[in-house]
């Protein structure tokens, strides 16, 4: 399973994400932007707007991108992912389980999951996912969170009782310090807010991400 999700990358270890808020923009201009910038996964998060807006919004997101040879993930809603035959999901602590996302998508859908510790990260390592996201890394003002910080300390920790299951990394990573993440033992960096804020110096930086590996 893992294999289609490193694949989806195309040698990057950029995994950017949406935001309709943060950018101004549609998610299906997000999309646009971020593949004439090279990215070729792309997740689609809505935390403000309502499922059905969100539904319109990413159906005509993975429009775009099947036109344009992109995969795009859907946060948190499999009902949407499956509605629109998007390429897989990605499930937090509170969304449906892992294993019954599996057998509603299928065997061929990327399926990842979020996890903020060390414990979390070692049972969802024996989970039918294809990723495990670990955060936040550092401090973030993204999103609202009881959970602490995981620290490039912590993240090497969870990289080791990984194994060789994809490891992404989230949660105040931008240019500056990707490469620590990546050294830390990352597979992955997913970057939301040193994408789209301020949205108009957006390319440079999703270059600058694209570009480090």
């Amino acid at each position: 399973m893992s294999s289609n999700f490193i694949q989806a990358l195309g040698g990057t270890h950029l995994y950017p994400i949406t935001d309709r808020h943060l950018s101004g923009l549609s998610h299906a201009e997000q999309v646009d932007l971020l593949m004439d910038s090279g990215a070729t996964l792309i997740q689609l998060r809505e935390k403000v707007d309502p499922p059905l807006r969100f539904f319109e919004q990413a159906e005509s997101a993975v429009r775009v991108a099947r036109d344009r040879g992109a995969k795009i993930i859907i946060n948190d809603r499999v009902d949407i992912a499956l509605a629109l035959k998007a390429d897989g999901v990605h499930l937090g602590q509170e969304d449906l389980a892992p294993d019954a996302a599996r057998r509603i998508l299928g065997s061929g859908a990327i399926i990842g999951f979020s996890t903020h510790s060390l414990e979390q990260a070692r049972r969802a390592a024996h989970m039918p996912v294809d990723y495990v996201a670990i955060g936040p890394i550092f401090s973030t003002t993204t999103k609202e969170s009881a959970n602490p910080s995981v620290g490039l300390d912590g993240l090497a920790r969870v990289r080791e009782a990984l194994g060789t299951l994809p490891l992404v990394a989230i949660g105040g990573i931008n240019s500056e310090n990707v490469g620590t993440v990546i050294q830390a033992g990352a597979d992955v960096v997913a970057v939301i807010s040193d994408i789209w804020v301020p949205a108009k110096d957006s390319p440079d930086r999703i270059k600058r991400l694209l570009n480090y590996a």
